[in-house]
């Protein structure tokens, strides 16, 4: 069973701490994880190439800067292709699999129709993953593996953070695909419509990267994912929110690497990053 191999893998997630951590504010890069198990490679129908267009292709090395403005950074290493933690734990296509799913499994959703569940039926551009059906254990293998361990990282941090300092942002941060048939703006920030985070912080946000001339939209057609609506409760002063960047801006989505536009838009980022982690960002 491909996800129950573990000899030579990586850990499933990487946190760059700050020695201190002087701000509320953590950055998470659940999507940019880039190591594809070699008997996953062999299970898939498809190439390592186009298993990486589901991949938020270096956004955590956008985000480098965190650590150093005082904030934890923390990332999967896992690719979302694999197994994705930006969904509920137990959020499982049945048709994937070839026996039955346990009572307790969610089964249908939105994400699960669109072949995106927690393990993934396609790939963003979607191709289908498989060419034959899983059993269940390898996805208990997986979520036990990789998505458990990530948000029980996450969820310290925030909890620390909170009580620290009474208080606590999480940045989500992904990237997006160019839309066919439509214009993509360079920016699009989600926070589930208003649930997730304070006013005050998307605007603050969306003013910072408009007069840096990006294009902005807000919870079009990304509102937040499980991550930004799960963790975000602005009752009790922890804030999420989700920032997607287009990837046109950075990279060549064909070849998979950056290109002349990396460091400009690493730069811009970093400012926000200084920006974000600064006092009185955050509502008190």
């Amino acid at each position: 069973m491909d996800a129950m191999d573990t000899e030579d893998r990586p850990p499933p997630l990487v946190v760059l701490e700050p020695a201190p951590q002087t701000a509320a504010v953590i950055f998470a890069s659940p999507h940019s994880g880039a190591h594809y198990p070699p008997d996953f490679l062999v299970a898939s129908r498809l190439t390592a190439h186009t298993l990486r267009r589901s991949e938020d292709f270096c956004v955590d090395r956008l985000f480098a800067a965190a650590p150093s403005r005082g904030a934890p950074l923390i990332s999967a290493t896992f690719p979302r292709a694999y197994c994705d933690p930006n969904r509920e734990p137990w959020e499982l296509d049945p048709s994937m699999f070839e026996d039955p799913l346990p009572a307790w499994v969610t089964t249908s959703s939105v994400r699960i129709g669109a072949g995106l569940g927690t393990i993934p039926r396609i790939v963003a551009s979607g191709e289908a993953i498989y060419d034959h059906k899983l059993r269940f254990a390898e996805a208990e293998a997986r979520i036990h593996l990789c998505w458990e361990p990530y948000h029980h990282a996450l969820k310290g941090l925030l909890d620390r953070t909170r009580a620290t300092f009474g208080r606590c942002l999480l940045v989500d941060c992904h990237s997006m695909p160019s839309m066919t048939g439509a214009t993509t703006p360079d920016i699009v920030l989600g926070d589930a419509h208003g649930t997730s985070c304070a006013g005050i912080i998307t605007r603050r946000t969306e003013e910072f990267l408009t007069l840096r001339g990006y294009s902005l939209r807000r919870n079009d057609p990304y509102a937040g994912g499980f991550v930004t609506r799960h963790y975000g409760r602005p009752r009790d002063q922890v804030h999420g929110l989700q920032i997607e960047i287009a990837r046109r801006l950075y990279m060549d989505e064909h070849r998979m690497e950056p290109h002349g536009g990396f460091r400009s838009l690493q730069r811009d980022l970093s400012d926000l990053v200084t920006y974000m982690t600064s006092d009185g960002f955050l509502p008190s």
